[in-house]
């Protein structure tokens, strides 16, 4: 009896050690479950975080001033990586031909026909500066709408006539810069602003070129916004004054360029305080600019931000200083303040690890008012007016890219009025009161073969465009400026 007894007790304790085991493998199941479905909601959370976005632009960069392009003077080695880890783009453009009208193009998605910029200060129809309205809806309004912090580091220049339209009031959280174009011809300027204040930097003296180098305080302010913005999306439009005249660097920028045997350029100071050589130091400010963008790259590494950022590197028009010493055009024609394709043609690359297919080179046609609609589609949201871009974003991931019918420029400067149209490979120049150019851009790159003669019916689909893609601008009439109407008598 007692023995069945045993036997009976060591069975329910059998059955109870059985049954615990049971449910602690239960709970280990459950637990495992749990910390699988924790890890792929993280997982899922980080790849669903918005991608920050930096857009840096150079001011006055031609097409082929850096190694990537074909330079084989200027050492330009971190931007040339950003091609080599990104995509290079071969036919991009500019909003414009000269600065102000350019970065209005990228930040409001409009091309010169719709701009209510069109040039710069001094060439409007009043004699007076014409800014940015207030309620344009700019690419940093989308983008915050988006959740994303929003900063614009250097150049601004769309504020010359007041405060109304400074970039506080244009969707940007920050701003540290220059607010007017005339101030950013200096690198040891007088005055600069943080957000809506203006201040005296600290022994500066532009006149003869003492205090702190200003390229170096924007780019110190770039890379502490994103040291303070790793936890959140953000868009940092830093735009460079670099190499834009006055010709000026520190000295230990230039070691690298010495002692080459190179031709000199002697240059004058007048309103520009140049440095008294000018090849040397035009190479020693875009490698100074491409070192600091080896900064910018490190930082995104080592806060572990590179393969959630996309870099965009470009210029805002074509170049000015070279006269073929670094062939800074390549083969393009023309240069700053022309619409031949050296004048609005310009590098452009992006760099997004892990999204974007490394070592790339398309010949996709784009240009700076596409940047709001790709911005916009990148972030998640739809542009809230409408813009003449198209998103390249498909081409950026590899996908089949909707194409422009056509792009549209107008200039009016001391040539008079000059307008551009580029189609598929053909491109149309039409200055004031002469006949319309025609060129294929394929079979001539660098514009020399005008082919209206012989494609008269071309020339006049084009003579009917011109008209069509552009609205009339009381303050950007296409008329000669009072300034050089004598020209035209």
């Amino acid at each position: 009896m007692s023995s069945n007894k045993i036997i009976c007790i060591q069975s329910r304790e059998d059955k109870f050690i059985i049954m615990r085991i049971k449910n602690s493998c239960f709970k280990l199941l459950i637990c495992s479950l749990i910390s699988v479905v924790v890890v792929n909601y993280a997982n899922a959370q980080e790849r669903s975080v918005k991608p920050n976005i930096i857009y840096i632009m150079a001011d006055d960069l031609g097409y082929g001033d850096l190694g990537t392009y074909g330079q084989e003077k200027i050492k330009t080695p971190n931007i040339d990586q950003l091609a080599k880890e990104g995509m290079k783009f071969l036919q991009h453009y500019a909003g414009s031909t000269v600065c102000a009208p350019s970065r209005v193009s990228l930040l409001t998605g409009k091309h010169m026909g719709h701009a209510t910029v069109r040039g710069n200060p001094r060439w409007t129809s009043i004699g007076k500066p014409v800014d940015i309205s207030s309620e344009e809806i700019t690419v940093a309004e989308e983008l915050k709408r988006a959740g994303y912090t929003n900063a614009i580091i250097g150049k601004w220049g769309l504020a010359e006539a007041g405060l109304e339209s400074m970039p506080l009031n244009q969707g940007f959280d920050y701003f540290y810069g220059y607010r007017k174009h005339l101030t950013a011809h200096h690198y040891y300027p007088d005055i600069l602003w943080e957000n809506n204040d203006p201040f005296h930097p600290e022994g500066n003296n532009w006149e003869n070129k003492e205090g702190q180098y200003a390229h170096d305080s924007l780019t110190s302010k770039a890379l502490n916004f994103i040291e303070q913005n790793t936890e959140k999306p953000f868009f940092l439009y830093l735009a460079f004054t670099t190499p834009h005249f006055e010709l000026t660097v520190p000295e230990d920028s230039k070691e690298q360029y010495k002692d080459l045997g190179w031709e000199k350029r002697i240059m004058k100071p007048a309103h520009y305080r140049h440095d008294e050589e000018g090849n040397v130091t035009y190479a020693a400010m875009v490698s100074r600019m491409d070192r600091d963008i080896g900064r910018i790259m490190e930082l995104l590494d080592e806060k572990g931000l590179a393969e959630n950022t996309l870099i965009i590197f470009t210029s805002d028009n074509g170049h000015e200083y070279d006269r073929n010493f670094f062939d800074s055009n390549g083969k393009l024609k023309g240069m700053k303040r022309d619409l031949y394709e050296g004048g609005i043609r310009i590098p452009f690359i992006a760099r997004w690890k892990g999204t974007i297919e490394a070592g790339k080179v398309n010949d996709h046609i784009s240009a700076f008012w596409d940047f709001l609609p790709t911005a916009c589609e990148i972030a998640g949201v739809k542009p809230t007016t409408n813009t003449d871009g198209i998103s390249y974003l498909p081409t950026l991931l590899g996908n089949e890219q909707e194409q422009h019918e056509y792009l549209y420029w107008e200039f009016n400067e001391g040539q008079g009025p000059i307008q551009a149209i580029r189609k598929g490979d053909w491109k149309a120049v039409k200055f004031y009161q002469k006949p319309v150019e025609i060129y294929n851009l394929q079979n001539d790159l660098s514009e020399n073969n005008d082919l209206a003669e012989t494609e008269p019916e071309k020339a006049e689909d084009f003579e009917q465009l011109f008209k069509q893609a552009r609205v009339e601008n009381e303050f950007f009439p296409l008329e000669p400026h009072d300034r050089i109407k004598h020209k035209f008598k």
